[in-house]
């Protein structure tokens, strides 16, 4: 995989990982959301940890520090975002709106920190 697809599929995660933000807060509001704490634990479960994990991920890549570091902050984003669900759902909005403040929120701007410093390495001239 070139490194142009590579950042490609990084600013795409960037985006809809964002995404989760807005998607949490409609849970806070209304206590209901179209998946389950479950699935949003799962890091594996959104477009990007299924592209992050896949088996014939560029192995060129694969295993190197930044895949290493994303792929653990990616996990830590998703078990925030369940923690987060877990206590909307519960009607808990005091609660899911500190989690999201806190941990969510910290684990999120790391994800895209750790993002953006692969996407960066990507870029630089070999």
């Amino acid at each position: 995989m070139s490194n142009m697809a590579l950042v490609s599929q990084i600013d795409e995660a960037i985006g809809a990982h964002g995404l989760w933000k807005m998607r949490l807060r409609g849970a806070i509001r209304t206590g209901t959301c179209d998946i389950t704490p479950y699935e949003a634990s799962g890091d594996c479960n959104c477009k990007f940890g299924k592209w992050l994990h896949d088996p014939a991920f560029d192995s060129a890549h694969k295993g190197g520090v930044p895949h290493r570091v994303v792929s653990r902050v990616h996990a830590e984003f998703h078990r925030e975002a369940g923690r987060v669900l877990q206590l909307a759902l519960a009607g808990d909005q005091a609660a899911a709106d500190a989690a999201m403040a806190g941990p969510f929120s910290e684990t999120s701007e790391k994800l895209v920190r750790a993002l953006l410093k692969w996407k960066g390495e990507l870029l630089q001239p070999a």
